[in-house]
């Protein structure tokens, strides 16, 4: 008699009505279902994460010139002086190369490139293993997927974000792309030192021939640069990189991909450096190099950019300058001076931004703001025309207090009263002050901004004396406006469009004329005199900590600083002392002596009677 089975507990309780039982599937265990779940989610999330690469990633911008274009910066005399920016040419067709060339590269920095999915856990095991056995990194682990990626959408940042970014990027780029699409990607973007990137430029810069006629050796030598392209750089180490290209034969060999007679037979290669040895910077060149990028959009190889730069000129200023600090820099506490040489059109000729632009690469001429000193004087002054003041009209020279400040004369002197020619000659503080409070300090302000100037200002009474402070090349400027009769905005490049400038009114432009004429011939300019007409102002400032003298003659606008770096005083240096001396010798050689320019016209008879501006001037000061 058999015995039935015991009951399980998920047995039906009634029997079937007919045949055999069937007995019903166990549920699935709930681990199991909860790892599918995880699954799917993961895969749900790569998916995602390869639509948003397909949609944020550009897949040929390894492809793509670089945002800047590389310029030769050339003066207005045809000379070549700086090289800015880095250089690219047109990407490669791997097909169109020797075997050996993509080859070498393969051999050297991924040897299964053709064997894997761009993650090679061979290459990364092979790796570790070498760097454990020399006790420090040696090899890296990475495809040449990984390095297309990271060089192309990637920081260079060494964190493990960054690897796993790298990875599923490399991966992205596997699916879309073939291997030899991929290996033309990174030829061509892959950077080779000096600011090359590519190989076709890298094979123009260091052997003078495009990339399909590199020889074994050649290709050899640019494969061994990839890894540290500074280090490496066949132009500064060819010893080192010599050294690496003997590797990288050597793997060539290792990987069949050359014979070892092959290799027996590949001589050293010649680095023939095609493109002129130019220093990357330079005063005029930092300054002028945000222009050029504004003016050129992005292009392959590299473009020649005219500037106004004036060889000769450049040349002579950086001599004077150097030749005056060097005979009174020591003696007189000064270490730093700046130059700027402009055209009446603010076409820039000149700048020397420091002592040594190698010692120091910032630019005092166009980054350091500092007080004008009296050469502020000159925004003072022109409000007072433009509100019908003229030379001729006299102001008073007594002393005077605004609330808690007195000013005082440069050289302690006060009392009587001067015409305002007399005053701006001999750079009257006391006269200055009246002059602005009577033109208004909002019509200072106006003036000065109307001839360029974009500092902030400060509304009050030190204004005159030129408190506020501001660049020199903005300074001189405002000079180059009141001699070319209009604004200018200065600029470095020809060709390129510059924004008219607005007239300043004939009357206005001919007595400022007037008073920069007077401020040389008979008061604190005078060491700038020239034989032929000079026209300038002179500026120090408080403790003799700036000195600044800015002038013009028929030719030039040119502005001088002088200075320390940490606004420490100078030895009674003053505008009109090293800064005008300076000029002087920058500006006059073959200067010819010349008749000082007319007097102006008499005014209208009913001016004589000095009502209005000098009335108010005279009323309010006494």
């Amino acid at each position: 008699m058999n015995q039935l089975p015991l009951r399980r507990s998920w047995e039906l309780e009634d029997p079937p009505e007919a045949g055999f039982a069937e007995p019903p599937l166990e549920p699935p265990p709930r681990r199991r279902r909860r790892w599918a779940w995880i699954l799917l989610g993961l895969a749900a999330l790569i998916g995602a994460g390869f639509l948003w690469l397909s949609w944020s990633l550009p897949l040929e911008r390894a492809l793509e010139p670089l945002p800047s274009p590389a310029v030769i910066l050339v003066s207005a005399d045809g000379k070549p002086f700086a090289r800015r920016g880095a250089y690219k040419e047109a990407p490669v067709d791997v097909e169109a190369l020797p075997a050996h060339v993509p080859n070498a590269f393969i051999a050297i920095e991924d040897r299964r490139f053709y064997r894997h999915w761009g993650i090679d856990p061979r290459g990364i095991a092979r790796a570790a293993r070498e760097n454990m056995r020399a006790g420090g990194v040696r090899q890296g682990g990475s495809t040449i997927t990984q390095q297309l990626a990271k060089t192309t959408f990637l920081t260079a940042d060494r964190s493990f974000k960054r690897k796993v970014q790298e990875a599923f990027i490399a991966l992205w780029l596997e699916l879309r792309l073939s291997k030899n699409e991929i290996l033309e990607r990174y030829l061509s973007g892959v950077y080779f030192g000096d600011g090359v990137y590519g190989l076709r430029a890298a094979a123009r810069h260091y052997f003078d021939k495009p990339p399909e006629a590199l020889t074994l050796a050649e290709a050899a030598l640019l494969a061994a640069t990839v890894k540290a392209p500074s280090r490496l750089n066949p132009g500064d180490n060819p010893k080192g990189a010599g050294a690496r290209a003997r590797l990288v034969v050597d793997a060539m060999v290792e990987t069949e991909m050359i014979t070892p007679e092959q290799a027996k037979a590949c001589c050293k290669a010649k680095v023939k450096l095609n493109r002129a040895n130019l220093p990357v910077g330079g005063y005029f060149a930092d300054w002028v190099s945000p222009q050029v990028k504004d003016a050129f959009p992005a292009a392959y190889g590299e473009v020649r950019v005219t500037t106004t730069l004036n060889s000769r000129l450049q040349a002579r200023a950086e001599r004077v300058v150097a030749r005056a600090l060097a005979a009174q820099g020591k003696r007189r506490n000064v270490n730093q001076a700046a130059l700027v040489a402009m055209r009446k059109d603010g076409s820039v000729v000149a700048m020397v931004g420091g002592r040594s632009y190698r010692a120091s690469q910032f630019n005092r001429a166009v980054q350091a703001r500092r007080q004008p000193g009296s050469a502020f004087k000159l925004f003072v002054y022109m409000a007072a025309i433009r509100d019908g003041a003229r030379p001729d009209m006299v102001v008073s020279n007594e002393p005077l207090t605004l609330g808690d400040w007195s000013p005082k004369n440069f050289d302690g002197g006060s009392g009587g009263y001067l015409t305002l020619q007399e005053a701006f000659a001999k750079s009257s503080n006391l006269a200055a002050v009246r002059v602005q409070e009577t033109a208004g300090r909002r019509n200072v302000i106006k003036a000065a901004r109307d001839l360029g100037v974009t500092s902030p200002l400060t509304d009050d009474p030190t204004l005159a004396l030129g408190s506020s402070e501001m660049t020199l090349l903005e300074l001189t400027g405002a000079y180059a406006a009141i001699a070319g009769g209009e604004t200018v905005r200065p600029y470095g490049l020809q060709g390129v469009e510059v924004p008219g400038g607005r007239p300043i009114p004939g009357r206005v432009q001919e007595q400022m004329t007037e008073l920069l004429y007077e401020a040389v011939e008979h008061g604190t300019g005078r060491a700038a005199r020239l034989p032929g007409p000079v026209y300038g102002k002179t500026g120090t400032t408080q403790d003799h900590r700036d000195a600044i003298f800015v002038g013009f003659n028929e030719d030039l606008v040119v502005g001088v600083w002088v200075g320390n770096d940490d606004q420490s005083p100078m030895k009674g240096v003053t505008g009109g002392g090293l800064p005008a001396e300076i000029w002087r010798d920058f500006v006059g050689n073959g200067a010819r002596r010349a008749d000082p320019p007319p007097a102006p016209p008499a005014p209208p008879e009913e001016d004589l009677d000095m009502p209005g501006w000098l009335r108010r001037m005279l009323g309010r000061w006494g």
